[in-house]
Formats: structure tokens, C-alpha cells, sequence
């Protein structure tokens, strides 16, 4: 994984996220995206797993729904971002398209 990506994901995960674990999981998914989304999806699993609020009366009240609405926004957004090693939807791939006319068979008078 370049540098670019690297620094990409500690931005969108925190810079105390694991690098080597990242490393793992780009070559296993191929994009830096990928990987975000998989560690964020991850995570909110994890949120899920537990209670997201407890309360017990005049000692503790702990919520965590902002941390799973914070996780849930992230996810989507990054739906809607390019990483920077994935390939833009207008990059030209080297395939080009050939246009032929179609004419009807010619059929004998």
C-alpha cells in the first residue's frame, strides 16, 4: 500500500488504528475505501453487540446511540467518496468501443 493511501485511511479511522492490520486488509480487498468500510462496519457491529445506553438509577447513565449515529454517517459518506487509489467512474480503462452499421443482408432478385 503507497504512503497516500496509508495516511488516507489513518485520517478516516484515527491515526491510533493499527497500520500493519491495514496493511492486511488492502491486500486481501485491493482499495483503501474498502478497507475504511470494512473497519467502520466493523465497528458499528461491535456498538451493536453491546447495550447502546444503560442506565442505573443515581449511579451511572451511559449512551452510546451518538457514537453509533456518528459511525452510521461515516459509512454512508464514504459510500459516496472516492479513496485514493480507487479508479474514477470517467478514467478511461483502454477499452474503446468500435461503432459498425448494421445492414440487412442483401438477398438475390
Amino acid at each position: 500500500m503507497d504512503p497516500a493511501a496509508l495516511a488516507w485511511l489513518l485520517a478516516q479511522l484515527g491515526p491510533s488504528t493499527d497500520t500493519d492490520d491495514l496493511t492486511a486488509r488492502h491486500h486481501r480487498l485491493g482499495t483503501a475505501r474498502a478497507v475504511a468500510l470494512e473497519v467502520l462496519a466493523e465497528r458499528r457491529a461491535a456498538l451493536l453487540a453491546d447495550p447502546l445506553r444503560l442506565v442505573v438509577d443515581g449511579v451511572v447513565t451511559m449512551d452510546r446511540t451518538g457514537n453509533l449515529t456518528g459511525l452510521e454517517r461515516q459509512l454512508a459518506a464514504l459510500n459516496d467518496t472516492v479513496g485514493p487509489d480507487d479508479t474514477p467512474a470517467d478514467a478511461d480503462t483502454g477499452h474503446q468501443i468500435e461503432a459498425v452499421p448494421i445492414r440487412p443482408p442483401r438477398r438475390p432478385r
